[in-house]
């Protein structure tokens, strides 16, 4: 028979033996690489990507883009969801536009993702740039319009401040770039101006936001005109705005140090809150068409560039790593399974149209 002390011992025991073996449990799951989505079902360049965690699940996002022709008709509407509980991509129902889009933006926000504007190719290469927003339903498969924005652009930056606004900053609309920032309240579904971009106006540029404090990197601006056909190039700069939490109207700018051996154009780009960082990564330092072909007629290539804004330090932090492949033409970095910042599609080296998932980590 069992003594009180002798119960207790072997109770204790098998609570430590469970201890132990949840520990390694545990231990196991810290270990593991974070959930990190595969290839993309289909090759796509500009395409806009978000994502949102909601209930454990991670939901991410890819809408519309160029397909490998890189012609006017491989610019595609179809869109694809990807969630961490079954880690495979599954197709979602297509972008409810006539045509399909390059360039446009998505926002996650709370359960569902926003999508911003975009431009359109004809077959003689006129591109126009478009309205429209919409609200997706990753659940349902839903689209739901919304306030079309004042002034359409594309190649602009968005994100979103306060749980509530999402800005966009620059971009280019029909013939030329704009320096607005337009803000567009989610609560509301309503447009206002905020204190415009005062660096180049351009599009293909890049940034991110943590806390009320944002980084709008390089881009391309016009400049000039010569035998009747815009001059594009890069431009260097590097901008720093803080929102009023008193009216996200206005927004104190000041300019941050240039990074001359940085690409500028077309990189990914996201402000992460748990490091206080505004990553930038991959991009072009040659100006290019949708196709990848520079506006002086020179092929565009990628570069593996990793970098970032540190908001605690107020400095920029660079993240060499040559095994990192070179990437271009993104609309957003993502973060992942909690540690791993992505960008879903672009083109590698060659102008090649790829549909592969790039992760890059930050050191430890």
């Amino acid at each position: 028979m069992n003594t009180p002390s002798m119960t207790v011992s072997r109770a204790y025991a098998g609570l430590t033996t469970f201890a132990f073996w949840m520990f390694i449990v545990v231990a196991a799951v810290a270990d593991e690489e974070p959930l990190v989505p595969g290839p993309l079902p289909e090759a796509l360049s500009n395409n806009a990507v978000a994502e949102y965690t909601r209930d454990g699940v991670q939901y991410v996002m890819s809408f519309m883009g160029l397909g490998p022709g890189r012609e006017h008709g491989d610019v595609s509407r179809k869109a694809w969801l990807w969630r961490s509980d079954t880690a495979a991509w599954k197709p979602f129902p297509d972008v409810p536009v006539e045509q399909g889009r390059l360039a446009a933006v998505a926002v996650g926000l709370y359960d569902r993702v926003l999508l911003f504007g975009g431009y359109t190719v004809a077959p003689d290469g006129t591109e126009k740039s478009t309205p429209e927003v919409f609200i997706i339903n990753p659940l349902d498969g839903s689209y739901q319009r919304r306030a079309d924005m004042p002034v359409p652009v594309d190649d602009t930056v968005a994100f979103a401040y306060a749980n509530r606004y999402i800005y966009l900053v620059s971009g280019w609309h029909d013939e030329g770039n704009v320096s607005h920032v337009q803000l567009y309240d989610t609560w509301e579904d309503t447009w206002a101006m905020a204190d415009a971009f005062p660096g180049t106006p351009v599009f293909g540029h890049a940034g991110g936001i943590v806390g009320n404090q944002f980084v709008i990197v390089g881009g391309v601006g016009v400049l000039g005109v010569l035998d009747g056909k815009r001059q594009f190039g890069a431009i260097n700069q590097a901008w720093l705005g803080e929102i009023d939490p008193e009216d996200p109207k206005k927004i104190s700018w000041s300019k941050l140090p240039l990074l001359d051996e940085t690409a500028q154009y077309r990189m990914a780009a996201t402000g992460d809150e748990s490091s206080g960082l505004v990553l930038f990564a991959g991009g072009s330092r040659r100006p290019y068409n949708f196709n990848g072909i520079g506006y002086d007629g020179l092929p565009a290539e990628p570069e593996n560039s990793f970098f970032a804004w540190d908001t605690a330090t107020g400095a920029w932090v660079h993240y060499p790593d040559v095994s990192r492949p070179d990437t271009m033409d993104h609309r957003g970095l993502l973060k992942v399974g909690g540690g791993a910042f992505v960008t879903i599609g672009g083109m590698t080296k060659g102008q090649e149209v790829t549909g592969r998932v790039v992760s890059r980590q930050l050191p430890d």
